[in-house]
């Protein structure tokens, strides 16, 4: 463990597993302490699992493994009421809070119903919102933000193609319109020198690239494609030729935006991508 992140407080939203969790546990081993939350339910219209109870109390025994302290609670990013609970819990507890990690999302795959553009943008963009809303009051200067975008976000067509259905289009929609967040967020929070900015993943060895509806998205010629079946049509869809990133890929550029190292980045869309976005500036149906 070094100290890039030593007496720094974070909050992290999305924590049970996957990216999120990934995040918990790099900025712990830099030392910091660790206010964590996820949803811990289903929502109907996602229909690959969400995170459980015991994913998150996984994660919580993996930051304390680490000898860092951790608030770890229930809560859906789609109350502010309950994000504001949850924060001011944790301020309480830990005495500051100084990073923000807004990474809980959701990609509905259902073909027919429009409330699943609903439930997405309610997580994927509102949920960032309300994340960021409930936690900017505690920060001090100097502080940082981090939001959880995607490439395909950046792509001209993935709201419009169908392919997807209402909530791929919403998942989409929600990442594209984070872009302008961002920035706005920058700019109001610059005077007093909080950094807000974006991360952009291509497609991250997470459950929401590993379920049998994204499978179908990328081989409609199979009924039902395999993870071995889809990782070439992952691969072709990236520059670089691999499938996808890690989670830690996407913790190692997190953590150099929440770090001191970056204090005069602000406002930036970092893509973590290979290349995903050169290879296809047009969108991936070019």
């Amino acid at each position: 463990m070094s100290s890039r992140l030593e007496g720094k407080v974070a909050l992290i939203t999305g924590a049970a597993r996957g990216q999120g969790r990934s995040h918990a546990i790099r900025l712990a081993q830099e030392g910091a302490d660790i206010i964590a939350v996820d949803i811990c339910e289903q929502i109907e219209s996602n229909l690959y699992p969400l995170a459980t109870q015991a994913d998150l109390d996984e994660t919580a025994k993996a930051v304390e493994d680490l000898d860092r302290r951790i608030i770890a609670r229930k809560a859906d990013v789609r109350s502010r009421d309950a994000l504001k609970a949850v924060v001011e819990e944790g301020v309480g507890e830990f005495g500051h809070l100084d990073v923000v990690v807004a990474n809980a999302g959701i990609m509905p795959m259902g073909k027919k119903n429009p409330m699943d553009f609903v439930d997405a943008t309610d997580v994927d963009l509102i949920g960032v919102m309300n994340t960021v809303a409930a936690a900017v009051p505690h920060l001090p200067d100097g502080g940082s933000i981090v939001v959880t975008g995607s490439t395909a976000g950046l792509m001209p067509g993935t709201t419009s193609s169908g392919s997807m259905g209402a909530g791929g289009s919403g998942y989409a929609w929600s990442k594209k319109t984070l872009v302008g967040y961002v920035e706005q967020m920058a700019l109001h929070l610059a005077g007093r020198m909080i950094r807000v900015n974006a991360v952009h993943p291509t497609n991250c060895n997470t459950d929401l690239i590993h379920n049998k509806e994204l499978y179908q998205v990328f081989r409609p010629d199979l009924e039902a494609p395999t993870r071995e079946d889809v990782e070439p049509a992952f691969t072709y869809f990236q520059a670089m030729p691999i499938p996808y990133v890690e989670p830690v890929d996407i913790s190692h550029a997190v953590l150099f935006l929440v770090s001191d190292e970056s204090r005069y980045v602000t406002g930036q869309q970092l893509r973590v991508d290979a290349g995903s976005l050169l290879r296809w500036p047009n969108g991936p149906q070019a």
